[in-house]
């Protein structure tokens, strides 16, 4: 088992006390999840963080697997167009995200139907090549009856309506927001909360980029680094923006940097706010 690791954030006075955060049912990010996920190299990073290995745990046996270099193929399994396939489609563009940005070249198979293809472009899901058999080695992510063979990696049901009228960000910021073995609603107050906090952290992302560009703290790089090189813990890395934002020995050069290098992971189009964009 990995063990529990001490959040950067948590030694930090007021961290996870800031008004105005994503609070309540299905939208704040516990603090005793298990830690997951793989490495964002920035322009900056020493020569240590080259080689970050990513630690999944395979469903099929709950034992964590590592996903070392080399060419890997990411399944997503879905059937139908329902809320539980499109976060089936999120995990594996996230994953996918994770294995790239750790230097790991990557093939996204998935064939969805029409309807949930739209839904998924809405929420910024990339396109995924309709097969690519044999090609590197396989993890699937899927629900809990997926294939037996290759990594398992598997997603928990979501429910909530296909039509809702919240911006496409906050439904993807709202599945992100829970462990993805858990089940997550989308109901009213959980998508109102992920919006209102994206609302929150583009509005000070945008404020941030006004300051002199400052590096990351290393020991905020080594907290997101923990969660993504374990278990794809997404949960874990939006903690980490939470206590940064609610830091107040972070200068706001390095605010923006931490903000804009998670997002190349999470994408939630954090910067979207910089210069007055709508």
């Amino acid at each position: 088992m990995v063990p529990h690791r001490l959040l950067w954030g948590q030694q930090q006075a007021g961290c996870g006390d800031s008004p105005g955060r994503m609070a309540g049912r299905g939208t704040r990010f516990p603090r005793d999840v298990v830690r997951n996920e793989a490495h964002l190299p920035a322009p900056e990073l020493s020569p240590a963080y080259a080689h970050l290995v990513l630690r999944i745990i395979d469903a099929r046996t709950g034992e964590p697997t590592e996903i070392r270099p080399g060419l890997v193929r990411v399944h997503a399994h879905v059937a139908g167009a329902d809320t539980s396939a499109l976060r089936v489609l999120l995990v594996a563009d996230v994953l996918a995200r994770a294995l790239e940005l750790g230097g790991t070249p990557v093939v996204t198979v998935a064939d969805p139907p029409t309807e949930l293809r739209a839904r998924a472009d809405a929420l910024g899901i990339r396109p995924a090549e309709p097969d690519a058999p044999g090609v590197g080695r396989a993890l699937h992510v899927a629900p809990a009856t997926g294939p037996a063979d290759g990594v398992h990696i598997e997603v928990a049901p979501a429910t909530g309506p296909a039509d809702t009228d919240a911006p496409p960000s906050a439904v993807r910021l709202a599945l992100l927001a829970r462990p993805r073995r858990q089940p997550v609603d989308l109901d009213t107050t959980a998508l109102t909360e992920a919006g209102d906090t994206l609302l929150r952290w583009r509005k000070a992302v945008a404020a941030w980029a006004t300051h002199p560009s400052r590096p990351i703290p290393e020991r905020v790089r080594q907290e997101l680094r923990a969660a993504w090189e374990d278990d794809l813990d997404v949960p874990a890395v939006l903690e980490v923006l939470r206590c940064v934002e609610s830091a107040k020995d972070i200068p706001d050069g390095a605010c923006f940097e931490t903000y804009a290098y998670a997002d190349r992971l999470l994408g939630l189009d954090l910067t979207r706010e910089i210069g007055g964009r709508a």
